[in-house]
């Protein structure tokens, strides 16, 4: 990644991302660490949030059901993540929303570069891959469809 393109795709956290620090032995003399797909799919959700110019994570559908669960008090973190975790590495799949007026292209290095940062220092698997794939684009001022759906009350009880 270029000199420009890391300075422009800074996490929401002020520039203070994630160090790399991966490369620890998951399998060693001593034993094996196995590392959960629902953990590292968590790590990659709470990464990609954290990025600039990220509106939401997941599709229309799962968007819709992630307002159901939020009003019952449950949150997904992992929700619009796919990942395939091996002994020694990741691959993550996340679909987003982007604000309109930011660069797409700069959002997604700003996804790809903090989710593999973030993996790879808390889990120590090599990320192979994260694919990101831009599904809408929000406009401030317009509510997304799904949300509206979402808040609609019942016709029939």
């Amino acid at each position: 990644m270029s000199q420009s393109t890391a300075a422009q795709s800074q996490p929401k956290s002020g520039g203070k991302g994630i160090s790399s620090t991966g490369g620890k032995n998951l399998v060693t003399e001593q034993g094996r660490t196995s590392i959960a797909d629902a953990v590292v799919a968590k790590i990659a959700g709470i990464a990609t949030r954290e990025v600039d110019g990220v509106h939401a994570v997941g599709g229309g559908a799962a968007r819709a059901m992630g307002a159901v669960r939020e009003r019952m008090g449950a949150k997904s973190h992992s929700q619009g993540v796919a990942v395939e975790v091996g002994e020694r590495q990741a691959a993550v799949d996340v679909d987003v929303v982007v604000e309109y007026g930011t660069s797409i292209a700069d959002v997604a290095d700003g996804v790809r570069s903090n989710v593999i940062r973030a993996i790879e220092r808390m889990t120590g698997l090599e990320v192979t891959e994260v694919n990101v794939n831009v599904g809408d684009i929000f406009i401030l001022g317009e509510e997304d469809d799904d949300e509206k759906k979402a808040d609609q009350q019942p016709r029939v009880q």
